[in-house]
This record gives structure tokens, sequence and C-alpha cells, in this order.
């Protein structure tokens, strides 16, 4: 019992470092600040970044002990919506910091259409994430 406890406390510990190292990657790119400047919000900027904590808390939590959340295909698609959008501005964040559009778009003369490229790429996920749900390929 004492062995399980242990693990237990490692488990969850452990989960909290790596959630914490995850809320500070969020916020040292600069995606809470930049959405609540967007929405001109930033006078809860620490609100957002506190739910964003208590959001990875949870979700560690959640995979941790297999908790049954109910709520349906309505919730269901309601997770996929910001999963993605949640995970769209992780990705837009880091091509922005890594300077990926304009460098790529220099390096192979890419001078008209790279909203449209953009989108045909957004697109494509979505499309390939559908399939990939509604297939049932989920592990």
């Amino acid at each position: 019992m004492w062995q399980q406890i242990f693990l237990a406390v490692i488990g969850f510990s452990a989960g909290i470092i790596i959630a914490g190292g995850v809320v500070g990657l969020l916020i040292g790119l600069s995606i809470v600040p930049r959405y609540a400047g967007i929405t001109h919000t930033a006078k809860h900027i620490l609100l957002y970044e506190d739910i964003t904590l208590a959001g990875t808390v949870l979700g560690n939590l959640y995979f941790l002990y297999q908790w049954h959340i109910p709520g349906g295909q309505l919730f269901l698609a309601a997770y996929g919506i910001f999963s993605g959008i949640f995970l769209g501005g992780w990705i837009m964040a880091l091509a922005e910091m890594a300077d990926v559009f304009p460098i790529f778009s220099r390096r192979i003369k890419f001078r008209e259409g790279l909203p449209k490229a953009i989108i045909a790429i957004a697109l494509g996920k979505t499309i390939g994430s559908l399939i990939y749900y509604f297939m049932g390929w989920v592990p």
C-alpha cells in the first residue's frame, strides 16, 4: 500500500512539474498575452494565466485517474473545437517565433498567394483530423 501511495505522489508531482513547464512555455511564447491583447481584455491577464494552469492540472488529473466526464456528443464536439483552437494557437505561435513563414516564402520565392496557402494547410489539417476521428483510428 505504501508503494502505491509513493508512486501516486511521484506521478502527481511529475505531472504538476510538466504542467508547469507547459504553462511556462505557453506564457513564454506570449500566446496568452497575445490572445488577451487581440480580444482587448488585457486587464484579466492574471485570470487567464491562472485558468491555463488550472486547465493543465485538471487535464493531468483527468488522464491520471481516468475520470468519466458526462456530456455526450455535444460536449465532445465543443471539446474538439476548443482543442483545435488551442493547438492551432500553439502551432501559429511556434511558427511565428521561428519566423517560419517569411523564411520559407523567401527561400522558395513564393511571392503571391500566401494567405491561400495557409488556409489550404488549415483545411487539410482539419479534413485529416476529421477522417482520423470518424474512421475510429483513435487509440
